[in-house]
C-alpha cells in the first residue's frame, strides 16, 4: 500500500509531461531555430490555445524562408488559417510565382485562396497555359445547312482577375456563342468547311476573355461535321403546315356547301308542302263553287279536259307531268 501513492505520482507526472509537450511544442521550436526562423516558444503555445496547428505555421515559415520569401510572417499565416484559408497551398503558390517571375503579393494570394480558387493551380496555369475543349456547338449557315463544331481554347490564368473574374463556364459559353455567330454569318456551309480558321479568327477578335479570370491565347477549331439540312426541313414543315391549312379551309367550304344544300332542300320541301296544301284546298273550293252555283258540271268537265290535254302534251314533250289533282 505504501508504493501506490508513488505509482500514482509517476503516472500523473507522465501525463503532465505529455500535456506539457502538447501545449509547448519544443521540437517545433528547436526545428525553427535551426532552420533560421524566429518563432517564440510562447507564441507556439498561444497558437495551440487558439487552435491553430503550430506545425502548419512553422513548416510553412521554414519553406518560405528557404525559398527566399522574407515578407511572410507567422502572424500572417496564423490569421489566414483562422480565416479558413489553405496556408501550405498559398506558400506553394508564392514560391511558384516567385520562381516564374510572376508578381503575386502575399495579400493577393490569400485573397484568391479565400475566394475559393486554387491559387497554386492558378499560378501553374499562368505558367503553363491550359487547353479547354468545348462541347459540340451546332449552328446553321445562311444556306440552311447545319454544322457541328468542336473547338479547343488555350487559356492562361490572369492573376489580377482571379478575384471576381468569371470562370471556365463563361469562357465556353462565349466561345460557343461566337462560333454560332460566325457560322451563321457565312453564306454557305462550304465556306466554313473550306476555311474553318475563319471561325477562330472571328471569335478571337471579339475579346471574349473580358471580365474573366483567364486570358485567351488561341482558339482552334478541332472538328467540323455537317449536320442536317435545317432549311429544307423548315420548308418541308412549312409546306406541311400550309397543306393542313388548305385542307381545313377546303373542309370548311365543303361543310358550308353541304349546309347550304341542306337549307335549299329544306326550303324546297317547305315549298312543296305549301303547294300540296294549296292543291288540297282546290276540291274544297270546287265543292263550294258547286254549292253556290258559281260553277256548273260542264265547267268541271271542260277543266278536266284541259288538264288531260296538258298532261298529254307534257308526256309527249318529255316534261314531268303536273299533279293529277
Amino acid at each position: 500500500m505504501q508504493g501506490l501513492p508513488l505509482i500514482l505520482m509517476i503516472f500523473g507526472g507522465i501525463i503532465l509531461f505529455f500535456v506539457f509537450l502538447y501545449f509547448v511544442p519544443v521540437n517545433l521550436w528547436i526545428t525553427a531555430i535551426f532552420s533560421g526562423v524566429r518563432v517564440g516558444l510562447l507564441e507556439l503555445v498561444f497558437m495551440r490555445i487558439r487552435k491553430v496547428p503550430p506545425s502548419i505555421v512553422v513548416n510553412s515559415l521554414i519553406t518560405a524562408s528557404k525559398a527566399g520569401l522574407m515578407d511572410v510572417t507567422s502572424t500572417n499565416l496564423e490569421t489566414h488559417f483562422l480565416a479558413g484559408g489553405n496556408v501550405p497551398n498559398v506558400i506553394r503558390a508564392l514560391i511558384s510565382a516567385d520562381k516564374a517571375n510572376i508578381e503575386l503579393p502575399f495579400k493577393q494570394a490569400t485573397a484568391i485562396d479565400l475566394a475559393g480558387r486554387d491559387v497554386f493551380e492558378a499560378v501553374q496555369i499562368s505558367v503553363n497555359p491550359k487547353v479547354i475543349t468545348t462541347p459540340k456547338v451546332a449552328a446553321v449557315a445562311a444556306d440552311g445547312i447545319q454544322l457541328i463544331a468542336i473547338a479547343r481554347v488555350t487559356v492562361r490564368a490572369s492573376i489580377k482577375q482571379l478575384v471576381g473574374g468569371a470562370g471556365e463556364d463563361t469562357i465556353l459559353a462565349r466561345v460557343g456563342e461566337g462560333i454560332v455567330t460566325s457560322i451563321g454569318s457565312a453564306n454557305t456551309h462550304k465556306e466554313v468547311l473550306a476555311n474553318p480558321d475563319k471561325i477562330s479568327k472571328l471569335v478571337l477578335q471579339r475579346g471574349l476573355d473580358a471580365g474573366t479570370a483567364f486570358e485567351i491565347l488561341s482558339i482552334d477549331i478541332a472538328d467540323v461535321d455537317v449536320g442536317t439540312n435545317i432549311g429544307a426541313k423548315l420548308q418541308t414543315d412549312q409546306a406541311s403546315a400550309d397543306l393542313k391549312v388548305a385542307e381545313a379551309k377546303a373542309e370548311e367550304r365543303r361543310a358550308m356547301a353541304v349546309a347550304l344544300e341542306q337549307e335549299m332542300k329544306a326550303k324546297a320541301q317547305e315549298a312543296r308542302a305549301k303547294v300540296i296544301e294549296a292543291e288540297a284546298e282546290v276540291p274544297k273550293a270546287m265543292a263550294e263553287a258547286f254549292r253556290s252555283g258559281n260553277m256548273g258540271i260542264m265547267d268541271y268537265y271542260r277543266m278536266q279536259n284541259i288538264k288531260a290535254d296538258t298532261g298529254m302534251r307534257d308526256s309527249i314533250s318529255g316534261n314531268k307531268p303536273t299533279s293529277s289533282k
